[in-house]
């Protein structure tokens, strides 16, 4: 009697453990028979003997379990929630063009920044943008030890489990593989999978999904892995994270080997050296979209040469060296029914369009935004008219309405011939519809013209203003709370309880210690119970401390986003020393001033906005009790820059580059741990002066800093000729 027939009940340990691997092998063979190669050799009856063979030998030798085991990829035990994963090297998103004129400007700005001539030398590959989910797939020694989301780019969720159970991803790699190994793409579900899927939906009188992308998502994201398997989930391999050896000099032949370890990669992705060419390929897959299984919305441009991509690098979100052209946004018409102004956390008080409901690529689309007072009345940013004949939107309008990028509905025109006797013409408030404040439009100092956007000027004694800071203080990219949400933030404001109310951030940190002292108490609240409040106050706690910039994000300092919060972390380097410059900055002149000025990525109107964020005295208070309960820590240099022999330094670079231009030099320094800066002061650690060097060099040599030139440069960093 042979092993594959052999009652279960009678195997030895050490046949057992033979008949797994058999197992193992044999199933995977016929996946890839069914899954890959459509020619299926056996009935699904047979398949389904060999997978409950196999859990049988599992569930009698649980020691036994292999790390390939076929159990894995067919449901494990619920997860009750998942876990983080830090990214070996950040998933960074890609800029998006929107035009023929805008490719030629990636395209030239490529060969600017590598001081060349646009002579077509520089390849680029272009593929299909897939509208999927971006995933990270981790292997070592050839086997898949773990897959993350994208999540923030620097941190994703563990859906290792899951993604077992797609059966495009194999769960080992060929022996010829590196060591380490992170692949990364696109999941996604076939058009026809999702057709079939809202079928059986239908027929069992349940919700249908919306799109394939968002079903895609939600289906990676089950507990349960079982429920992963049955929606036919697929993968698209085109990117890559940490390598312990690369296996190819370029990004087609990147492509090439991720085809040879066994992924699919996409066969409309070409290598292409002219505009013309790229656009040419981006026309005819645009022609193809609507024969495609898969939905895609667009197509990515990548310069083909590693090297290039490494002397390009990164912004602080994006390559430099890749872009996504994206397909024009999806358009249909419907009707305003109203008009509604929200309030946001700085005040703004945006107007809303209310639509009569309409499928725009097939999303139900109910509400747009209509920017601000000038957009509705037919205007410009600069006052020129923005529609035919300058003519304003009103209720009763029929309009036409778009997904701009195929994201955030907007109504972009409206149909005049339409337009009804009774269509009203719409009054921008001139008070804050909320706390009754006046609205005002304020005056820029250098240029005297009106912002574009109108403010409610209650600051924290408006609710609207209160309520979205507040959610943008726990919102994911700030302190991202877990259990502590939108849904939360309004139920903990609104409360008339002591115990329970958060009115600013600092209220966030008393609420158990209030609690405690509390007869009434939050696990009896409906929407509560003990087990969540528990897990509330854990989180609360686990954000006691918090990275630098995280902490300077979350305050909502107006215009001040994640990439600045990060630039104003690394150039200051604790909270304190930020906060006293700030402070000192009062009155826009000085030396502090001039110090945040300088800094690259940093103008003079988002300068501005700190400098009084920092001088108000309301906001000064509730920074002064957040920080009793919280620590921000101080921020760290990259590793990967600790040793640079300018790590932590002010750099300056002027005059004519010979060797590299003043965008790559820029590039290098931050890659190496360096401040850039773009006028010299006392804080200059050193000036790169290359011929023609003028003002910056004078000053440097009145104030005694250290002058290289751009040979001396590259000597420092080691790169000498």
């Amino acid at each position: 009697m042979s092993d594959d027939t052999k009652p279960i009940e009678s195997l030895t340990k050490a046949e057992a453990r033979a008949e797994l691997e058999r197992l193992a092998a044999e199933i995977a063979r016929n996946d890839d028979l069914y899954h890959g190669k459509d020619a299926p050799e056996i009935s699904d009856a047979a398949y389904d003997a060999l997978k409950q063979r196999n859990l049988a030998i599992e569930a009698r030798f649980p020691e036994l379990v292999r790390d390939d085991s076929p159990s894995k990829k067919v449901g494990a035990t619920p997860l009750p929630t998942f876990a983080q994963i830090t990214h070996a090297r950040p998933m960074l998103s890609l800029d998006n063009v929107f035009s023929d004129e805008e490719v030629q400007g990636f395209v030239g700005s490529v060969y600017r920044f590598l001081g060349q001539m646009p002579d077509g030398s520089i390849a680029f590959t272009a593929e299909p943008k897939i509208d999927g989910l971006s995933i990270s797939l981790r292997y070592e020694n050839g086997m898949l030890v773990n897959a993350a989301t994208r999540g923030d780019g620097t941190t994703g969720e563990n859906v290792t489990a899951n993604v077992r159970t797609i059966s495009e991803i194999p769960n080992e790699l060929p022996k010829d593989a590196p060591e380490i190994v992170e692949i990364r793409g696109e999941i996604y579900m076939a058009k026809p999978d999702f057709l079939a899927l809202n079928a059986r939906m239908e027929e069992e009188g349940k919700p249908t999904y919306v799109n394939p992308r968002n079903t895609a998502a939600g289906s990676l994201r089950q507990l349960d892995p079982r429920v992963t398997e049955k929606r036919k989930l697929k993968f698209f391999a085109y990117a890559w994270g940490e390598m312990s050896e690369m296996p190819a000099e370029t990004q087609s032949g990147m492509i090439e080997a991720f085809a040879r370890w066994g992924f699919p990669t996409n066969p409309l992705t070409r290598r292409l050296t002219s505009v013309e060419d790229l656009i040419a390929h981006y026309n005819a897959i645009g022609l193809e979209r609507g024969e495609l299984e898969y939905d895609i919305d667009g197509v990515v441009y990548k310069v083909d040469r590693l090297d290039l991509q490494a002397r390009l690098g990164f912004r602080s979100r994006s390559p430099r060296w890749a872009t996504a052209h994206k397909f024009p946004a999806e358009q249909a018409f419907t009707t305003i029914e109203n008009i509604d102004i929200q309030v946001g956390r700085t005040g703004a008080l945006t107007p809303v369009a209310r639509l009569t409901p309409v499928t725009v690529g097939g999303v139900v689309v109910t509400n747009a935004t209509l920017h601000n007072a000038d957009y509705i009345v037919g205007l410009g940013n600069n006052g020129e008219p923005i529609r035919e004949e300058g003519h304003d939107l009103r209720i009763g309008d029929t309009v036409i309405v778009q997904r701009a990028g195929d994201v955030i509905p907007q109504v972009l025109d409206v149909v005049l011939d339409k337009r009804p006797a009774d269509a009203r013409p719409y009054a921008f408030p001139e008070k804050c519809p909320v706390c009754g404040s006046h609205a005002v439009r304020e005056k820029n100092e250098k240029t005297g013209k009106l912002d574009s956007v109108t403010r409610c000027t209650g600051g924290f004694v408006c609710e609207a203003q209160a309520i979205e800071h507040l959610k943008h203080f726990v919102s994911r990219n700030a302190y991202d709370i877990e259990g502590f949400g939108s849904k939360q933030v309004d139920f903990f404001f609104r409360t008339e309880d002591p115990s329970m109310q958060i009115r600013t951030a600092p209220d966030i940190f008393t609420l158990q210690k209030r609690q405690e002292k509390s007869m009434t108490k939050l696990e009896n609240i409906d929407g509560f119970g003990r087990v969540s409040v528990r897990k509330l106050f854990e989180a609360i706690d686990a954000r006691r401390t918090i990275a630098l910039n995280r902490f300077i994000y979350a305050l909502g300092i107006r215009h001040v986003g994640e990439t600045t919060a990060k630039l104003l972390a690394r150039s200051y380097g604790t909270y304190e020393a930020f906060s006293e410059a700030m402070k000192a900055a009062d009155g826009h002149t000085g030396e502090a001033w001039a110090d945040l000025n300088n800094i690259d990525g940093i103008g003079e109107v988002m300068a501005r906005a700190i400098v009084e964020f920092f001088n108000e005295p309301r906001n000064i208070g509730v920074i002064e009790k957040l920080l009793v309960e919280v620590t921000p820590e101080d921020a760290e240099i990259p590793s990967v820059s600790a040793s640079s022999p300018v790590s932590g330094k002010t750099i300056v670079f002027t005059g004519s580059l010979e060797r590299m231009t003043r965008d790559e030099a820029k590039a290098m320094a931050d890659r190496l741990g360096a401040k850039t800066s773009g006028s010299v002061s006392k804080k200059t650690d050193l000036l790169v002066a290359g011929p023609g060097a003028g003002s910056k060099l004078t000053k440097a040599e009145e104030l005694g800093v250290e002058v290289i030139t751009e040979d001396q440069w590259f000597e420092l960093i080691g790169e000498g000729a």
